[in-house]
């Protein structure tokens, strides 16, 4: 059985039969400072706290656990003299302040472009896109698992894993790579094949699975409880896996002339993405680095895999898990492990989770692509035709400074648009027959 889950187990029944509410800072056997400024677990639910170790579950009642800090006093000069990538931000994550020193792919501080073009086509004065795309392995899963490696290696782990819809996987194996770690990838047997390649290419570890996404994490779970020292990035470490994402909000606020933006739009599959971009802009707020103001976050998925936009437009808190029918497989999650905290930020912010169809998908592609020269994958033309829907349903003010986040590269799932943009015009070589074509 897993050292990691053995020992999870063990000091959470400790816990219990203490009935305390905070246990010692860090698991027995960690370095000082190994996570950093972060100084427990608490769990989302009952708020109970445990050490700082590899623990996912609270023993309490079962609920996800967070990190919490202690932070200290962060300048943005601070901030800006650091590297440009995810790092320059190690005072508000769960790492070590030497983790420059480890091999890692560096990912983050991607561009947030002006949306002009794609602002005029959708009626929205003030347009941004921030765009993930050039990260290491071209999708914002390069931010997570930067983090959930750091976690690995601090607690000793000897096998990098991960079930994925296909972005993660490469990011793990690339990572894995990069650290000179072994790494196994589980993906959907039906997953797109440039993603498959995008994982071969760096581990000889990748494993399809007959089934789904949730197939494929249960299986997952299941190896996690009885393989030893096998840290999954979202499964055993999620913790601190999950707060990777923050890093787009820091990098949102920062690029924005440290300020916060009225509105942003962001795909929703498991939930953990949106849910962390809106711990960062309260852990900016509250420590001065941004001046507290409103913000509204909306949550986008597509209607063939849309339970948490279901429920939202339900007015209830009760997501159903569905079988995922979509396009759209890097947000093919059907019981996405936060999708009632996405709902809670929705409604506690003012904004609200929309759903779009494969075809309103695959224009929502086309659009941004010859809006602003961004080839975005399925998640990003699901974000880009729920912007769209939600202008044209009232949900969302035109007026107001809007950030749309694109998460993954276009080449990843060329099949989705191939037959929408059309074949070459072959003709002779002559300015007739060029002429010809009506270009």
């Amino acid at each position: 059985m897993s050292a990691v889950v053995t020992d999870a187990k063990q000091r959470g029944s400790e816990a219990t039969d203490r009935k305390s509410e905070t246990t010692t800072p860090t698991q027995p056997g960690l370095r000082e400072g190994a996570f950093g400024n972060a100084t427990a677990l608490s769990c989302r639910e009952c708020g109970h706290q445990v050490a700082l170790g590899p623990f996912y579950a609270c023993p309490e009642c079962f609920g996800p656990l967070e990190i919490t800090y202690d932070f200290p006093q962060v300048t943005r000069e601070e901030i800006e003299a650091g590297p440009r990538n995810i790092w320059r931000y190690k005072a508000l994550l769960p790492v070590p302040s030497d983790i420059e020193t480890s091999p890692n792919t560096e990912p983050g501080f991607t561009r947030l472009l002006k949306a002009d073009n794609l602002g005029r086509e959708l009626g929205i004065a003030n347009l941004w896109v921030k765009d993930d795309t050039t990260n290491p392995t071209n999708s914002f899963k390069d931010r997570v698992v930067a983090c959930a490696l750091s976690a690995a290696r601090e607690l000793g782990a000897k096998v990098f894993a991960c079930p994925s819809t296909g972005n993660l996987a490469n990011a793990v194996a690339a990572a894995g790579a990069r650290a000179g770690i072994k790494t196994v990838v589980f993906i959907p047997s039906n997953l797109e094949h440039p993603k498959q390649v995008n994982s071969a290419i760096f581990t000889d570890g990748l494993v399809a699975v007959d089934g789904n996404y949730d197939d494929v994490n249960k299986l997952a779970s299941e190896i996690a409880g009885e393989e030893e020292g096998w840290a999954f990035v979202n499964v055993n470490v999620r913790p601190y896996y999950a707060e990777g994402s923050k890093t787009i909000g820091y990098e949102i606020a920062e690029q924005l002339g440290w300020r916060l933006p009225d509105q942003v739009v962001i795909p929703v599959a498991s939930g953990s993405q949106l849910t962390k971009v809106d711990k960062a802009f309260q852990e900016l707020i509250k420590l001065g680095l941004v001046e507290d103001k409103p913000y509204k976050i909306f949550g986008a998925q597509a209607t063939g895999c849309g339970p948490v936009a279901t429920a939202f437009k339900a007015g209830t808190d009760a997501i159903r898990p569905v079988k995922p029918d979509t396009i759209a497989k890097s947000l093919a999650i059907g019981n996405p492990a936060d999708g009632i905290y996405v709902l809670d930020i929705a409604r506690r912010t003012g904004g609200a989770v929309e759903e779009v169809t494969d075809d309103e998908i695959r224009a929502g592609i086309v659009l941004l692509a010859r809006t602003e020269g961004i080839f975005a994958e399925t998640a990003g033309g699901t974000t880009t035709a729920v912007t769209k829907k939600l202008v044209e349903t009232g949900q969302l003010d035109p007026t107001l400074e809007t950030v749309v986040v694109n998460t993954g590269h276009g080449l990843k799932t060329l099949d989705a648009i191939a037959d929408q943009v059309g074949a070459a015009a072959t003709i002779a070589p002559s300015y007739k027959a060029f002429k010809a074509t009506g270009i």
